[in-house]
């Protein structure tokens, strides 16, 4: 389609929940690729309440220089935002003033880069344009370091965090093990992940044999039992010297109650708020055990450290947002740009579309066979799954000051 045959309307573009290391790659291939089709995009500042509101941006205003910055600058540019609609009909008066906004700016092609949540808005968006007849494309665009989207292979902005994970384990297990005879004999370090645990698992890739760190992964997907945990801690500081021990925010007991649950909160997507397990872990060990622990969170950190972004990472995100207009121009509603991996070695992929009937709301968690049989570490399939996501380096550029050259942006 040739800038002569320009489509009608406009492109809303709008990013929703937790913001990754790429997600702005994501944001700059999609306005730079509806450029390329003479379509004009506008951007709703934080996410679908800019929608509601009628708080939208004219990205217009970028120069290319600046949409080369944005595909470097980690956080939400735009602004992002955690809130899930409910039903079209329990939340019928807001989504009918998100049709009034699209009537009012000509809005054709409404793309919502985010997770399983926001899958599900842009499926219901879609449902309810269609019942009033209303001509409006709905692309779901995929982003989230959990990496629990169904369908596609892996999530852009996974990658990145996976491996800020690995190198982070990595380091700091060799300084544990410098101090170890004198000092810290456990390391707790804490990875996001609510139900699945593929960051978690992504720290096994900073050890290959038993006695490298780390000795022990908690994934959400076992069970987790005190006293068979404190026996691997112990029998690891034995063997070893030291223990690094990796845990999901999301381990659970048997009775299904999260570890961290912080005081039974919930966000406001309605999930259990987390945070605080390798703090309980930590303590556990030194009161069981009589070791002296250290433990990290390192919450936001892992989520958005572009300075070590993985290449594969930077490039799905930025596939992922060209296609995504594609799709829209082409009229495939209510689908989303996946990401179908062809072969581990050589790692070959494309993207794809999908239903997003097919995606939201659902969860991916780690397959049986990526963990290892004791519970406690990732096997070979894990591997190789894992280590093409984050091979490569997509880093910034840095000033003379020695900081990276982030771009920020006084969006009118």
């Amino acid at each position: 389609m040739s800038k002569k045959t320009r489509p009608a309307g406009t492109l809303l573009y709008a990013q929703s929940g937790g913001v990754t290391a790429v997600i702005n790659a994501t944001a700059a291939a999609v306005i730079a690729e509806a450029r390329v089709h003479g379509v004009k995009v506008l951007a709703a500042r934080s996410g679908i309440l800019g929608v509601l509101n009628d708080d939208l941006i004219d990205t217009s205003s970028l120069t290319r220089v600046g949409i080369r910055a944005l595909a470097h600058t980690p956080g939400g540019a735009f602004g992002s935002c955690r809130v899930k609609l409910k039903s079209l009909e329990e939340d019928r008066a807001r989504y009918e003033q998100l049709l009034e906004t699209f009537r009012k700016h000509d809005v054709r092609y409404f793309l919502y880069n985010g997770g399983n949540d926001s899958a599900d808005t842009a499926l219901k968006v879609s449902q309810l344009a269609r019942e009033f007849d209303y001509p409006l494309t709905c692309i779901g665009v995929p982003k989230t370091v959990d990496n629990d989207l169904a369908v596609t292979d892996c999530c852009p902005g996974f990658g990145s965090a996976a491996k800020y994970t690995a190198v982070s384990v990595r380091e700091c297990a060799l300084d544990v093990a410098a101090m170890a005879s004198t000092s810290t004999k456990v390391f707790v370090y804490e990875a996001m992940g609510r139900h699945a645990g593929w960051l978690a698992a992504a720290a096994g890739l900073a050890g290959r044999n038993p006695d490298e760190a780390p000795h022990l992964i908690l994934f959400p997907e076992r069970v987790y039992d005190e006293a068979v945990f404190l026996a691997a801690v112990d029998a690891v500081v034995k063997r070893v010297g030291y223990c690094v021990v990796v845990a999901s925010e999301g381990i659970q007991d048997a009775q299904g109650k999260f570890i961290a649950d912080a005081g039974g909160g919930t966000d406001s997507f309605g999930h259990t708020q987390l945070g605080g397990v390798a703090s309980h872990l930590a303590g556990r060990v030194q009161e069981v055990l009589g070791l002296k622990v250290h433990w990290a969170m390192p919450d936001y950190l892992q989520r958005s450290a572009r300075h070590i972004a993985s290449d594969t990472d930077f490039r799905h995100a930025q596939a992922v947002g060209r296609k995504a207009v594609q799709f829209a121009l082409k009229g495939l509603n209510a689908t989303m740009p996946v990401i179908r991996r062809i072969s581990d070695s050589p790692y070959r992929w494309r993207v794809e579309a999908a239903p997003l009937e097919h995606i939201a709301n659902a969860e991916k968690k780690m397959p049986e066979d990526f963990i290892r049989e004791d519970g406690f570490g990732i096997t070979e399939a894990a591997r190789r799954y894992l280590q093409p996501l984050i091979r490569g380096e997509a880093y910034p550029p840095y000033g003379r000051d020695g900081m990276p050259k982030y771009a920020r942006f006084d969006f009118v």
